[in-house]
């Protein structure tokens, strides 16, 4: 980070000015080509390259060349991916948006026009906004806009218009975006299951899958693709679907799964999970899947998001946007989206009627038990305080929980910057149990469920190297709190919905943790939002 490198970046006559999301991964070759020419470059950045790209057409046009058309031929060398939005000191009043693999929209508003790359930064101006897919090239004038393909073809897009409200993208009282979102949990879980519960037939209705039940009704394997806390969404999501469906499911770090020789059978399903749905490796991954004959399926939060389009089915999360870069609520809405996938195949198969009204159950009643855990929020502050000095801290779970652990341990690492380690609870006695000391804290999961009593013999074996536990247990357990230092209680749930409720406490215990810290929460250090290059 430096003052040269900051955007927007010019060309070598200060003319052109350009800013860009993404990276160019070919600029090394460019930037060598253009200093030939005997282009200077003033900054360290990628992006420069584009601003002396559109200089070098214009010159060689001598000029007679309209702006767009000048990024359209510097676009045909650009190797990578990019958001970017272009002015011309030669073309006041204009301005040119070009995207491929990084989002990028417009906001119609009256008489006036915008170029962003997520809808909250739109929603105090306009709710209309046009999606612009990649290799298409915007051009905003006070007269109006139009859209084109990189070949100068117009482009017919429709105008959608984004249902969020002000309020959505505003802090509503709280200090922190995160903690607003922390706090609409139980509207998340309501939002998610809005109209799809069936509760007469034990099932649920999902439009993508109701649309192509034929197709749904072959699927022989299940891969989740999905990055961060998404991936660790798809890890329970995984343990859902085998429990309901008897389909063998495996989860696969987008980044790896277009890299690795990974066969696809005809019959599998692809499931592509991201807050954003503009997550490049995700959206990389649904295409190779796309390739190799797979069914592909999205769960995503931003409708008309990239990975939304290309996966051609979507389930919508509906939590609300998401404004702090740590995701909380995005986590819960994604689990409970996959109970519902796993229900709707579930019922598709062999999982009775009886087992899928319990599971409807329950589900309608986590909106008020999350609101529950959350009033627990003061006294989840002042464990917190106590335990903020700490630098180093062990999550562990089983089963279901064993990747809330894990999205415990990146929630308190993301905004807090404490090194923190999310482990399967059976792993701790191969190494990591070496590190045990009264001031390495574990936090450990255990509500009742049918690996309860492993995880209590987790806490003795703790416990009796002079570890600290900090637990979550189901409320009325009187057995944890004697032996535990610290517990978080949560309302009792079918072992399928416990990930649900026991990321709650963890997640308000690192936004209170990052408060004692100091720390910027919403934008924490070196992160983003969204991850849109590879």
């Amino acid at each position: 980070p430096s003052v040269e490198n900051t955007h927007p970046h010019t060309d070598c006559g200060s003319t052109i000015f350009v800013v860009h999301n993404g990276i160019i991964e070919n600029h090394a070759y460019l930037a060598d080509a253009l200093k030939r020419e005997g282009h200077w470059f003033s900054s360290e950045t990628d992006t420069e390259v584009l601003a002396h790209l559109i200089e070098r057409v214009i010159t060689a046009k001598q000029g007679s060349i309209v702006l767009e058309d000048a990024v359209a031929e510097a676009l045909r060398h650009v190797q990578g991916s990019y958001g970017i939005a272009v002015v011309a000191k030669s073309e006041p009043g204009k301005i040119v948006v070009s995207r491929r693999g990084s989002p990028l929209l417009l906001g119609i508003g009256d008489r006036e026009f915008f170029a962003a790359s997520d809808t909250a930064a739109l929603v105090r101006h306009t709710r209309r906004i046009v999606y612009l897919d990649d290799n298409e090239l915007g051009i905003l004038m006070p007269s109006g806009y139009e859209v084109r393909n990189l070949r100068k073809k117009p482009v017919t897009k429709s105008v959608e218009l984004f249902t969020g409200s002000l309020q959505d993208v505003e802090k509503g009282g709280f200090d922190h975006f995160m903690a607003k979102e922390i706090f609409e949990s139980p509207d998340v879980i309501r939002n998610a299951l809005r109209g799809r519960v069936l509760y007469r037939d034990g099932s649920v209705k999902l439009g993508a899958l109701d649309s192509a039940s034929n197709e749904f009704a072959g699927i022989q394997r299940i891969v989740i693709v999905s990055c961060g806390t998404s991936y660790y969404a798809g890890l329970a999501g995984k343990y859902m679907l085998e429990e309901l469906t008897g389909i063998p499911s495996e989860v696969v770090y987008a980044s790896e799964f277009r890299y690795a020789s990974f066969p696809l059978m005809k019959h599998a399903l692809v499931i592509a999970v991201s807050q954003s749905g503009e997550t490049a490796d995700t959206l990389e991954a649904v295409r190779e899947a796309k390739r190799k004959g797979a069914l592909t399926l999205g769960i995503v939060n931003v409708v008309g998001s990239s990975i939304a389009r290309e996966a051609g089915r979507g389930i919508y999360n509906y939590a609300g946007p998401e404004i702090s870069v740590a995701s909380t609520k995005a986590f819960i809405s994604q689990l409970t989206i996959f109970v519902l996938i796993a229900l709707w195949l579930g019922r598709q198969r062999h999982l009775s009627l009886e087992a899928g009204q319990e599971i409807l159950r329950e589900l309608q009643q986590l909106p008020n038990k999350a609101a529950r855990i959350l009033s627990q929020s003061p006294s989840v502050a002042v464990i917190a305080e106590k335990y903020a000095a700490n630098n180093n801290f062990l999550f562990l779970g089983r089963m279901y929980n064993w990747p809330t652990a894990l999205e415990g341990a990146l929630k308190l690492k993301e905004i807090s910057y404490v090194h923190a380690e999310g482990l399967a609870a059976g792993e701790i006695k191969h190494g990591p149990i070496a590190l045990i000391t009264e001031h390495f804290p574990s936090i450990v999961i255990a509500p009742n469920d049918s690996v309860y009593k492993k995880m209590i013999s987790t806490i003795r074996e703790i416990k009796a190297r002079q570890g600290t536990v900090i637990a979550i247990a189901a409320e009325g357990n009187k057995e944890i709190q004697k032996i535990a230092d610290e517990t978080f209680l949560i309302p009792q749930t079918i072992p399928l919905l416990s990930p649900i409720l026991a990321v709650i406490p963890l997640q308000l215990f690192a936004y209170h943790t990052a408060r004692v810290r100091g720390c910027d929460i919403d934008k924490p250090r070196n992160l983003a939002k969204s991850v849109t290059v590879e």
